[in-house]
């Protein structure tokens, strides 16, 4: 490239001094085509170099997570049949047992899930989902995925409102924020989440962690399929890179916008969604705040759903 431009200019200057008008505006052209179509496949070609660093880097994580559950179960298994154990002991083995197929299960689904992204949710008509209910169960599936108590690690900001959409596409969006916000919190995690009406017909949900927070330069990566931020070897998160990818997906498909900011006054990220939807006029005698309902479920025992 640095030849090429070199020696189109050499010509271009010499054509200048013999005062050939035609040859150099022929000569000029010809070199911003040059300099065009060279530019173009360089910045293909970083692309082209990024992408499969990405995939390098996602076929490591995936691997990853598919021999740990299995070399798991792999030794529990083996553990069984050489010898048995004692009860307790075999209860503690099919917990662990379970927790890792889960696992697996998970990460079978969300690859299945980006497979299949423009097709997703086609198969139920729209529905009306109140905001409230939805936030809950996708925090309690949070916090049991990451073995958390929801009262001690979530805080609700939320007006009553309702979407209209499939309320699989709901879940698959708030459910990856707010495992993410759990996953990369900071120890322990704390998650706030806020959610207002923005004028008649957008709704507005806030996910703030307390961890380390997304770079500047990383803020519109991190939606991309496969990133996940540093070399995969040397994380210390487990993860695919596809969660954010299908959050940004599915929320472009409900006419939506996401954004991730830092926090003003100490560390940590709020991500930003924004969606159709409307305030909810709810008589007084059935609107509980969020913190009386968590407090009430906390004290009564009552498990997370999956």
């Amino acid at each position: 490239m640095t030849i090429n431009i070199a020696l189109m200019v050499v010509l271009i200057y010499q054509l200048g001094l013999q005062k050939l008008w035609l040859a150099l505006i022929l000569g000029s052209v010809a070199l911003g085509i040059s300099l065009f179509g060279m530019s173009l496949y360089s910045f293909l070609t970083i692309k082209e170099i990024q992408l499969n660093r990405r995939q390098s880097n996602f076929v490591d994580s995936v691997t990853h997570e598919l021999k740990t559950p299995i070399a798991a179960l792999r030794l529990y298994l083996d553990t069984l049949i050489l010898r048995e154990p004692e009860p307790q002991d075999r209860q503690e083995f099919y917990a662990t047992m379970n927790s890792e197929l889960a696992r697996l299960d998970g990460l079978i689904n969300q690859l299945l899930e980006v497979a299949r992204l423009d097709a997703i949710g086609h198969q139920k008509e729209a529905e009306t989902v109140h905001l409230e209910d939805l936030l809950i169960s996708c925090a309690e599936a949070a916090c049991l995925h990451h073995k958390q108590e929801i009262s001690e690690v979530f805080h609700f900001e939320i007006s009553p409102l309702a979407l209209t959409s499939r309320r699989m596409l709901l879940e698959m969006i708030f459910g990856n924020l707010l495992d993410n916000a759990v996953k990369y919190g900071g120890h322990p995690p704390r998650v706030t989440v806020h959610a207002v009406a923005q004028g008649r017909d957008r709704v507005v949900v806030r996910v703030t962690d307390n961890g380390r927070g997304v770079s500047p330069e990383n803020r519109r990566k991190i939606f991309t399929m496969f990133f996940r931020g540093n070399d995969e070897l040397q994380r210390t998160k487990t993860g695919t890179g596809l969660g954010l990818y299908i959050v940004r997906t599915l929320v472009s498909f409900l006419k939506g916008s996401v954004a991730v900011t830092e926090v003003q006054s100490g560390t940590g990220s709020i991500f930003e969604v924004t969606l159709p939807g409307r305030q909810l006029q709810i008589p007084e005698s059935e609107n509980r705040t969020i913190r009386q309902r968590v407090s009430e479920m906390a004290l009564s025992g009552k498990e997370a759903r999956p």
